[in-house]
């Protein structure tokens, strides 16, 4: 699937239409932004109700969505970012604004859609600190990717709040630590029994 032409370097791009994006004319870019929109940005009726169906369904189990605008973001860096938000059980997609406020139309995330505004991408995870920690991390450094805003269910979260989030824990490191602590008193015991029979 394509990506929107602002999140695309012109030197991504092969020749000729590299060379028109990096015309000095205005009314080219603008032409040639205007049909790649339309070329990958259209959908069908049918189409827009299987994203709808398809976010609707990531919401409904998710404990917390992370908007950030990505204008300008090279499709290789959001490539990137898809597969670290997959490796850490984070949905992620770049999707129209208007089909996102649909998808969390009547949801604990309704709130966030006055926050829908410009070219966002979206993340949703069931650990309440997933998304939150790979946006952020994928963030610094990069000026073109803001974090926008986010929620848990029923609680619409600042930027401050994502970053504060973000450097918490996830549910898999206190599990690990857990099992860390429950396992050095184990293997304390298992040395002592072993110097008894020596």
């Amino acid at each position: 699937r394509c990506e929107p032409l602002h999140s695309i370097h012109p030197t991504q791009m092969a020749h000729p239409k590299r060379e028109l994006l990096l015309s000095k004319s205005p009314a080219v870019r603008q032409i040639l932004a205007s049909l790649f929109k339309e070329k990958t940005l259209s959908l069908n009726l049918e189409e827009k109700k299987a994203v709808v169906a398809e976010v609707a369904a990531e919401i409904a189990g998710a404990q917390l969505m992370v908007l950030a605008e990505y204008h300008g973001t090279v499709v290789t860096d959001i490539t990137t970012l898809r597969a670290d938000a997959r490796n850490n059980g984070v949905y992620f997609r770049v999707i129209k604004n208007t089909l996102a406020r649909r998808a969390v139309q009547g949801t604990p995330f309704e709130g966030l859609a006055d926050q829908m505004v410009g070219p966002l991408v979206y993340g949703l995870s069931k650990d309440p600190v997933a998304a939150a920690k790979v946006m952020n991390d994928f963030a610094k450094g990069k000026e073109m990717f803001v974090i926008k805003g986010g929620a848990m269910p029923n609680l619409v979260m600042s930027v401050d709040d994502v970053k504060r989030l973000a450097n918490l824990p996830s549910r898999n490191e206190l599990l690990a630590k857990l099992l860390g602590t429950m396992q050095a008193p184990m293997a304390a015991f298992a040395r002592g029994l072993a110097a008894v029979r020596d």
